[in-house]
């Protein structure tokens, strides 16, 4: 029925957000964190800061509705088995939600778009959490 409210398209964080500029503005200003920190910094191949900042761009702007390419490119995000390589304990948890609060702070505003991300954010680095520390642990040697 033209004009019923329920049958407009919902509207994505993507669109809300400003589209692909802001998930660019968004992982630039993670990565400003990133490349000062002596924790994280190690788990980053030197020579492909310029790859993982293009991932996490493509894999954040797919997920709150934008375009495919990040699924185009590497195909299912499987984000636990991709960061099985890394130690990823309390503390690269901790340095890493840091950083990404520090950068949602900086590129929205306080509402629902910064509630939605950080509502994202601190579960899945929990998610992503691989080293207890204990002996026994799923996080692959380095």
């Amino acid at each position: 029925m033209a004009g019923d409210p329920s049958s407009e398209p919902e509207t994505t964080l993507y669109e809300a957000a400003g589209g692909m500029p802001f998930f660019v503005s968004l992982v630039d200003a993670f990565y400003e964190g990133i490349v000062t920190d002596a924790v994280l910094l190690p788990l980053y191949p030197a020579d492909d800061l310029h790859g993982a900042r293009h991932r996490l761009t493509l894999f954040l702007a797919q997920y709150w509705g934008g375009p495919t390419t990040y699924m185009d490119e590497r195909g299912h995000p499987k984000l636990r088995m991709r960061h099985m390589p890394f130690h990823v304990g309390p503390a690269e948890r901790d340095h890493w939600l840091l950083h990404m609060a520090a950068a949602v702070e900086r590129v929205t505003q306080p509402g629902p778009i910064r509630d939605a991300l950080m509502g994202y954010f601190v579960p899945a680095a929990e998610h992503l959490r691989n080293d207890t520390g204990l002996p026994i642990s799923s996080a692959r040697p380095a």
